[in-house]
């Protein structure tokens, strides 16, 4: 029987695994050693007041206010010297590159490590999508067969169920984040027809950034949420991907960052559900989705097999409609991939 995947060697495994064990303790650790830019004194009718200066990659500068000079502020500006949690982790990517691991496009890398700065992950949000999927192949331990890439990025997040979790003054302002890049993104038409839930660079219109959003009774027009400000686009099924969320590291030569991905199994099947739910020109256009769900169901099915039924039951049990979109993207499954897919699972899924 043929396979979509090959195991990792133990060296790639054990590499990613520090990593990862190292971004963990290296979040709870960041001060600031870790952000990005210096101090800067100005001096005001003879008295010497400090700003936090920093330039994004536009050439922008921004200063913010510290305070006037004394011990207290001298001390901060001494633990700014040390070195930050976030470098050590550097040496650790690289190896683990090195050495087999699944790395990150750095352009790719930068906007999800900036977004990850501004606290985009913090406050719930997730990354979907090709992303996710090259980000299981190390937490798996194994490289995907003949995957394609994709020049965009999907985001996701429990939206305004979400909302009332957070505190009332919580900001993370996605859409600055954006900007703060320097490359040329704008806010372009979404899934719907309204500006905002989704970016893209003119001149690169393949390179594009997403955020998504179960979809509720409001209907499926995006909408801004208050308090991540940017918009976001409902789409149905969306809910099962969030509802188990784990952590994972991303990363490439330039450095690495922890996000939330959506756990392995219910990506796996809420892939399924969507390409069940499109039709026409869409379902051609995801044809690479429909590979993604063939390499992770036949990973799961030797290695983890009860987490991906019990994901498969919990959709199959959520009314008709899912069902039958299930039947869909297993009928395409056993016709594309049915000499890789086991033939008990397809049988599962098409019950």
């Amino acid at each position: 029987m043929p396979t979509l995947f090959a195991d990792q060697t133990l060296s790639a495994q054990t590499a990613y695994a520090q990593l990862f064990d190292a971004a963990l303790g290296a979040e709870s650790l960041r001060g600031i050693a870790d952000l990005a830019g210096s101090f800067a004194a100005k001096v005001v009718a003879g008295k010497t007041y400090w700003y936090f200066q920093t330039t994004e990659p536009s050439g922008k500068l921004h200063q913010i206010y510290v305070g006037p000079d004394g011990e207290q502020l001298r001390v901060l500006m001494e633990k700014k010297k040390a070195p930050g949690s976030l470098n050590s982790l550097l040496p650790l990517a690289r190896s683990a590159i090195a050495l087999g691991c699944e790395a990150a496009v750095p352009q790719h890398y930068r906007v999800i490590r900036r977004l990850a700065d501004y606290g985009f992950f913090k406050a719930g949000g997730v990354l979907i999508g090709t992303h996710a999927f090259l980000s299981y192949a190390n937490s798996l331990g194994v490289r995907w067969g003949d995957v394609s890439r994709t020049q965009d990025i999907d985001f996701a997040h429990a939206g305004k169920k979400l909302a009332l979790l957070l505190p009332s003054d919580a900001k993370v302002d996605t859409s600055k984040a954006i900007e703060s890049l320097g490359m040329g993104f704008l806010p372009v038409s979404g899934l719907a027809g309204k500006t905002g839930a989704a970016y893209l660079i003119p001149h690169q219109p393949e390179f594009r950034l997403d955020f998504l959003t179960p979809l509720h009774r409001g209907g499926t027009q995006p909408y801004e949420h208050p308090q991540l400000h940017v918009s976001l686009q409902p789409l149905p099924f969306m809910e099962f991907s969030l509802e188990d969320v784990q952590q994972s590291v991303l990363f490439c030569q330039e450095g690495s960052v922890l996000v939330n991905v959506p756990s392995v199994e219910r990506y796996a099947v809420h892939k399924l559900l969507i390409y069940g739910e499109r039709s026409g020109q869409f379902r051609t256009k995801s044809a690479k989705d429909l590979r993604q769900v063939a390499c992770l169901m036949e990973f799961l099915w030797t290695h983890r097999r009860e987490p991906l039924l019990t994901a498969l039951a919990d959709a199959q049990a959520r009314g008709k409609g899912w069902l039958a979109r299930l039947r869909q993207g297993g009928v395409a499954l056993a016709k594309g991939f049915g000499d890789a897919v086991p033939a008990p699972l397809l049988k599962r899924i098409a019950k």
